[in-house]
């Protein structure tokens, strides 16, 4: 089983079936062999981005489909995330990068397409 933490525009665009999602990204929406781990910063993000009218999916429908998951995993915003949360990148940014790098099995990649979390160079990253 791989793991994959999940950034917040991959995870707004897989539930939307946007076509901005990566082919690779999407192929491990649909494995069912992934475990998906979904920092609560992005559940954070997603109920701004409801509340701004950009995101169609209220923060419960969301919830939803993930508690129906067995592959998710909601992981908190803990004071090991936080140490973990490296400097210079944006606090979400930070948060996710941090998510991943407290995980016990090594993180596959996370799910995005954000330049500054590809260039840190701290976690691979799946597009």
């Amino acid at each position: 089983m791989k793991v994959y933490v999940v950034d917040t525009h991959a995870l707004v665009w897989y539930l939307s079936d946007d076509p901005r999602l990566g082919a690779r990204a999407k192929a491990i929406f649909e494995d069912e062999s992934a475990h998906l781990i979904i920092p609560a910063i992005v559940l954070a993000e997603i109920k701004y981005l409801g509340h701004r009218g950009r995101f169609a999916q209220t923060l419960d429908e969301v919830v939803r489909v993930l508690s129906t998951d067995p592959r998710c995993t909601i992981y908190p915003v803990d004071l090991s995330v936080v140490s973990k949360a490296p400097l210079g990148l944006d606090i979400h940014d930070s948060l996710i990068v941090g998510t991943a790098l407290v995980q016990r099995d090594p993180v596959a990649g996370v799910l995005t397409r954000d330049e500054a979390i590809a260039s840190s160079g701290l976690v691979p990253i799946t597009w």
